[in-house]
């Protein structure tokens, strides 16, 4: 292999897509503070940070509060370079998203949990299929009082005609929402309400038996989580 296609290889490319409104430019910021790109939430839309990590810059975009043209950043992480192409939402700019998603590994969705898989989402799922894009989901917002997880799950397969593997899974939800489980990695993430720096409430359990998930996010919580995972083990294969 030539030093070309090393550093070719050491690129990664992904666009995040949904509709309007449902936290595309949100969601890009925090890849941006995980990343390391940013240290606080907010510096993307402030517009108090790099050039390689502005998302909603032009003016237009800033007054009306939604992306018109796709916007690029990056950062390093894990021994590549990462580039994200925070695409706009609406149709009428649909041109710039569909060269976008001509040019990316693979597109993260993001979903809003209140109102599920809306129309642009279909579009747009519609031609990552044709370019056979890889697509990885995020659901968004569960902080709201939205669709049931396993509803919404469902709605995501029959709308999108996709097969969904969870990753993670939300614990409790709305007003009540604590964090999430992350299935594969057994790990909990708990959620703190206007949190805007990398969290720092994370702990392994290496059993849903741990007395420490009952301490954390209540025995009511607790239970439902080991109810959830006991059906979803059972209804999904392992990722």
């Amino acid at each position: 292999m030539n030093t070309h296609d090393t550093e070719t290889n050491k690129r990664m490319t992904f666009a995040i897509i949904s509709h309007p409104d449902a936290g595309k430019t949100t969601i890009t910021e925090k890849l941006l503070l995980f990343g390391g790109a940013i240290h606080i939430a907010g510096a993307v839309k402030s517009g108090k940070t790099s050039r390689t990590a502005v998302s909603d810059f032009m003016k237009m975009e800033q007054d009306r509060g939604i992306s018109i043209s796709t916007s690029v950043m990056g950062f390093e992480y894990g021994g590549r370079k990462i580039n994200l192409l925070d695409t706009p939402g609406h149709a009428d700019f649909s041109e710039d998203t569909y060269r976008g998603l001509s040019a990316v590994d693979s597109a993260l969705m993001v979903v809003d949990s209140v109102k599920g898989v809306e129309e642009r989402t279909r579009q747009l799922c519609v031609v990552c299929r044709m370019r056979a894009t890889p697509i990885t989901t995020f659901v968004n917002k569960l902080d709201r009082e939205g669709k049931d997880p396993m509803e919404l799950l469902d709605e995501i397969e029959r709308e999108l005609a996709v097969e969904v593997r969870p990753v993670t899974w939300p614990i409790g939800q709305g007003k009540l929402f604590k964090g999430v489980y992350n299935l594969v990695e057994k790990k909990l993430l708990l959620f703190r309400p206007g949190e805007d720096q990398l969290p720092t409430d994370t702990f392994r359990i290496d059993s849903l038996d741990d007395p420490r998930l009952d301490e954390r996010v209540g025995d009511s919580r607790a239970r439902q989580l080991r109810e959830d995972v006991a059906m979803i083990t059972g209804i999904y294969p392992p990722l």
